[in-house]
């Protein structure tokens, strides 16, 4: 039989609490048991010691034990319990408890070599021995032979009663212990059930699914992580979704042109010529384009395993993009400044990466720059981090949309024509880079009007 988790739970606590019970009722028990008796012996030898000054008076009497022998009433005489102070009589339940257990039958009159006069006949070795004294010199010994196993009925019956009543305690104590038991496994596994039925409901693609946070302890705790994780899986669904979208409106465009134009070519509305090849042709690099582009944002994202971790003068490497454009801001009536550092600017990463990532930002700035503006590049090291800046002039970003300039596909507003404007991802794979990098890319306001991005990595010590 397949037990749940809440079974074994209740199970183990229960199986320990009557564990528990039972090593108690049993040291109880063996406790008792020897105590009662060790009680019973003591009181005999209370009892026996209260006995001794008629013993001392019978021996001043008659000057021996001699007439003891065989003498059952005058023995009697001599042990006899003494009623209470102040009366004559005993009223009933009043005997010392060492005569309510026979007591008395296992006390011992010996000589002084202690040899047997009267009494109990079976006296041992064990007997607790009592001397008799007479002008300072021992005349014989009172023996109490002590109790081995609780024999009167009265005290069977009270140890009986006491067995019965702790017997009745355990069955007490193990029942409370079962609803203990249960409450713990209640209290302790519905929060583990909560989150084992919402995970089914998450798998199931309900992402909608939250759990109660209440109190600071663990459950808690685990609600939270998991009410994060649904959020997380949220947003990632939803951002798959649009991920999606926004790839087919991407690919759409390039395919619907492409397939306008060879319908009016195979119609003969269009002639098959040089422009129309040409037209062609710029759709398909176009689609070519965003593929690339939609794999560099994959290894990025990724991590990067097959990128490079080597040694690179990022200085070098920017000034190198620097020339490279040239060029072409000086064909967009840009002005392009690069502002150096006197020391080469050490990173761990993979020249080939940071160059591309260099050239997405110089276009991304030669895109969206009006004609006869300027973008001005300021490298540096600062702590433990190399930072790089590219600021260029107007038109600027609206802050509520600088967050957003990172996400795939975002473009904001005034450079959605396709004749401007990429497919928004060229910041997005310059973010990842950054990342795979172990640096950040961030975005805020220029001073110059345009936008200012701020590319930090960490700096790599120069080996001497």
């Amino acid at each position: 039989m397949k037990l749940t988790l809440s079974s074994k739970l209740f199970v183990a606590v229960q199986a320990l609490c009557t564990f528990a019970v039972l090593a108690m009722g049993f040291a109880a028990y063996l406790s008792f048991t020897h105590g009662f008796l060790g009680y019973l012996n003591d009181q005999a030898v209370e009892r026996l010691r209260s006995t001794l000054p008629r013993f001392e008076q019978a021996w001043t009497a008659h000057g021996d034990w001699e007439y003891l022998r065989n003498n059952g009433h005058g023995w009697f005489e001599l042990i006899r319990p003494e009623p209470p102070a102040g009366k004559t009589t005993f009223y009933p339940g009043t005997p010392p408890i060492s005569d309510l257990t026979g007591a008395i039958l296992r006390f011992t009159l010996l000589d002084s070599q202690k040899h047997y006069v009267a009494g109990y006949t079976a006296f041992d070795r064990q007997a607790v021995l009592v001397p008799i004294a007479h002008d300072d010199q021992v005349v014989g010994w009172l023996a109490m032979t002590p109790f081995e196993t609780v024999s009167a009925t009265g005290d069977s019956r009270f140890q009986l009663n006491q067995i019965r009543s702790s017997l009745l305690i355990g069955l007490i104590c193990l029942l409370i212990s079962a609803v203990i038991a249960w409450w713990i496994t209640h209290q302790l596994l519905q929060p583990v059930k909560r989150v084992a039925l919402a995970t089914r409901r998450l798998a199931a693609g309900d992402y909608s699914t939250v759990l109660p946070e209440t109190g600071n302890d663990e459950a808690a705790q685990l609600a939270r992580d998991f009410n994060g994780m649904a959020a997380t899986l949220a947003s990632n669904e939803q951002q798959r979704r649009g991920f999606m979208a926004d790839i087919s409106h991407e690919l759409r465009t390039p395919l619907a042109i492409l397939r306008a134009e060879l319908e009016a070519i195979e119609d003969g509305i269009r002639v098959m010529d040089g422009p129309a090849l040409r037209s062609l042709q710029g759709e398909v690099m176009a689609l070519s384009k965003l593929v690339d582009d939609l794999f560099e944002l994959s290894l990025a994202e990724l991590g990067g395993p097959a990128y490079r971790r080597d040694p690179v003068d990022i200085g070098a490497l920017l000034g190198m993009a620097v020339d490279a454009y040239a060029t072409r801001f000086a064909e967009r009536q840009l002005s392009l400044h690069l502002q150096g550092w006197p020391q080469p600017l050490l990173v761990l990463g993979d020249d080939a990466k940071l160059v591309q990532l260099f050239y997405n930002l110089l276009e991304n700035s030669l895109r969206y720059t009006d004609a006869g503006g300027a973008v001005n590049l300021r490298m540096g090291r600062f702590d433990d981090q190399v930072c790089i800046d590219f600021q260029d002039s107007a038109p600027g970003v609206p802050l509520e949309q600088q967050k957003r300039l990172f996400e795939r596909f975002y473009r904001v507003e005034n450079s959605r024509s396709r004749s401007s404007g990429g497919a928004g991802l060229g910041l997005a794979i310059c973010r990842g880079i950054a990342q795979v990098h172990g640096g950040e890319l961030s975005a805020q306001s220029s001073p110059f009007g345009g936008l200012w991005l701020t590319l930090r990595l960490p700096a790599l010590e120069e080996q001497a």
